[in-house]
């Protein structure tokens, strides 16, 4: 008997796609192409400085270490603004923070240069050492650090009032918890004591505020480190990421006043912008240059241990007793 072979089978269906599939993977292209897109925009717009000094430089050195400044040019400020942020009508740049951020092996530490701070300017004899930017401008600054330190500066990063204030409300805001109430008419500042959400503005005038404490320099450097710390707490939270107006405002907020050395490169500068976002808690260190009285000399011991340690890429190494959030010795 001839076995029965099976009927032929029917033509198959084809898949049915599920509905709204194409429009899913399109959105994703399009969400990659604008956070590709939007820091290659905001990179454009980025003034570039030579901030590299001739002759001789520190060696190449473990780690990474940027200089960070906060200079007082009101580029991008309208005179309504200057009136409300309490800047004056300063001509040309000076120094109102200087910071240096270590990156490596270790936690990523940032410390504090007073912009009072007496050392000696190459040319120009012992002074304060904001006085090298205005001498000299980033070159001589860097220079400067240099000679003081034997820290190599890899990279500078240059910020205005104007990027300033935009960082902070592109975040939305941040946190700062001033352990007395503040009044400075220079600085346009009045708050109350104790934890507060601030805007751009009021954070500006926090940083920038130097007489309402008998430390002067010494706590305007302690609360920019504060304020910085905050802003990249908010900065290093996904929403910045996920929502596209955070994203844009936050990539494009500095861009029109920020200035970077010709030899910082835009991986640099994403990776400067991505380590400031730990430098808080357990993250990383937050200290004053160790100094030795409120006349801002540099303690010569305690000083001379703190940058080896910087030199050594050695972070994890540095004690208590030489990160201190003003650099006296035990306070």
């Amino acid at each position: 008997m001839r076995p029965v072979s099976p009927p032929p089978a029917g033509p198959s269906r084809p898949r049915r796609r599920r509905p709204g599939l194409g429009w899913v993977k399109l959105l994703l292209v399009v969400w990659l192409v604008f956070l590709v897109a939007v820091p290659l925009i905001a990179w454009a717009r980025i003034e570039k400085v030579d901030a590299s000094p001739s002759g001789d430089r520190p060696a190449a050195q473990p780690g990474t270490t940027y200089l960070l400044v906060g200079s007082d040019s009101r580029e991008g400020l309208t005179r309504k603004q200057e009136l409300s942020f309490g800047t004056g009508k300063g001509e040309g740049r000076r120094t109102d923070t200087i910071m240096l951020l270590h990156t490596g092996a270790g936690p990523n530490l940032l410390m504090s240069i007073p912009r009072d701070s007496l050392v000696d300017v190459p040319g120009h004899g012992t002074t304060k050492i904001n006085a090298a930017f205005a001498f000299g401008g980033p070159k001589l600054l860097v220079q400067t650090i240099e000679q003081s330190t034997g820290i190599r500066i890899d990279d500078y990063v240059e910020i205005g009032f104007a990027g300033f204030v935009g960082v902070v409300d592109a975040v939305g805001g941040i946190q700062i918890c001033p352990k007395r109430a503040m009044k400075d008419r220079r600085a346009n500042l009045d708050i109350k004591k104790g934890c507060q959400d601030v805007d751009g503005k009021v954070a500006l005038g926090y940083a920038r505020s130097r007489h309402t404490s008998g430390l002067g320099d010494i706590a305007r450097a302690q609360h920019q480190r504060e304020v910085v710390s905050a802003v990249g707490s908010k900065a290093a939270s996904p929403w910045s990421i996920l929502n596209p107006v955070r994203y844009y405002r936050l990539a494009m907020a500095g861009s029109n006043s920020l200035r970077v050395g010709e030899d910082t490169g835009m991986l640099a500068t994403l990776r400067f912008a991505w380590a400031m976002t730990r430098v808080n808690g357990s993250n990383g260190l937050t200290c004053g240059v160790p100094i030795s009285d409120l006349a801002v000399h540099w303690d010569p011991d305690r000083s001379r241990r703190m940058f080896r340690l910087i030199r050594e890429d050695r972070t994890d190494d540095i004690p208590k007793s030489l990160c201190r959030a003003s650099g006296l010795r035990g306070s």
